[in-house]
């Protein structure tokens, strides 16, 4: 929530960057701290792509949270693309968090579960960021998530455990899905920034470009309604974003969705076009919640087939090939 700036005291800026494994909950954690939503969210892991700032404002105070891409180990070039920026928003920061989705811990350890691969999966991602970040001589505030699916005694054992690892200065425990705990972390980040100058005005809330925030709603769309490999397989790209002439507050917006083959294409348009008609219909209400006008959106699929190779494709997301 942006408050408004006062002309006494001074001023203190700050950045936060939120690392974690894929689906921990980062954009979640994001979009609850600066009151507005500023990156997408869906269930599936490796939604977020580029890096993200969110802004929010508390008095004289300005924190600016960099909401990364998951962190895991890359096999393809788009992945060591997202690997290396989600460091580069670490390395920017002056203060590093470490989100753990507590209740996959939790699952891990306990050997059961109906999602244990995944889980074990983002204990070992997890566990790797702690070396990195031990191997750099980093310290870091531990944020335990979704502690609603858990009891307090486990919380409490995987805390100790985590915190044995000799990396973390503070622990929180949150539910940033549900609001639970974030006053108190919120609390602590006030406390740790420093006096500065703000980075971006104070009715900002985030870095991010109105036609990226508009590909980056359609591709939550997208993710959701789509299944398996494929949301991985797209992207899309705003390539028109323009005030409809002798229209007042009406807004067009074109957008390509990029896949790689002929049958993702069938899959992205659905039967009779049915797919893409309701991923349209519903980006088009956020948008036009979220921009306060009219949207007329339109939808174009089209096949590229390396354009995860193409560094066009990468300074459109905001991401540099690695």
């Amino acid at each position: 929530m942006t408050d408004d700036k006062s002309t006494k005291g001074q001023t203190k800026c700050g950045f936060v960057a939120i690392l974690g494994a894929p689906n921990a909950g980062k954009s979640t954690l994001v979009n609850a701290l600066v009151g507005a939503k500023v990156s997408i969210v869906t269930p599936k892991v490796q939604t977020t792509r580029a890096r993200i700032r969110g802004v929010a404002v508390h008095g004289q105070t300005q924190i600016v949270y960099i909401d990364t891409p998951g962190i895991f180990t890359p096999r393809h070039k788009l992945d060591r693309s997202m690997v290396a920026a989600a460091w580069e928003g670490a390395e920017a920061s002056d203060i590093c968090v470490l989100i753990i989705d507590a209740h996959a811990w939790a699952i891990a350890e306990a050997g059961a579960g109906e999602k244990l691969a995944a889980a074990r999966k983002a204990v070992t991602d997890s566990q790797d960021i702690i070396a990195a970040l031990k191997s750099q001589g980093q310290r870091a505030v531990l944020v335990l998530n979704k502690i609603d699916k858990l009891k307090r005694d486990q919380l409490l054992h995987i805390a100790q455990d985590l915190n044995e690892t000799g990396l973390f200065t503070d622990t929180f425990m949150i539910s940033a899905e549900k609001g639970l705990g974030l006053d108190g972390l919120r609390g602590h980040f006030l406390k740790q920034v420093k006096p500065g100058p703000w980075m971006y005005p104070a009715d900002q809330l985030s870095d991010i470009t109105d036609r990226l925030m508009a590909a980056e709603i359609t591709r939550e769309k997208l993710f959701l309604r789509l299944h398996q490999e494929i949301p991985y397989s797209l992207t899309v790209e705003t390539e028109k974003y323009e005030w409809m002439k002798n229209k007042k507050n009406e807004l067009r917006i074109e957008q390509v969705i990029y896949v790689q083959r002929e049958g993702q294409k069938k899959l992205v348009l659905g039967r009779g076009g049915q797919t893409i008609k309701i991923v349209g219909q519903s980006a088009r209400e956020e948008l036009s919640e979220i921009l306060g006008c009219k949207v007329h959106l339109f939808l174009f699929v089209k096949i590229r087939e390396n354009w995860q190779n193409d560094p066009a494709r990468y300074r459109e997301m905001g991401l540099e090939i690695s």
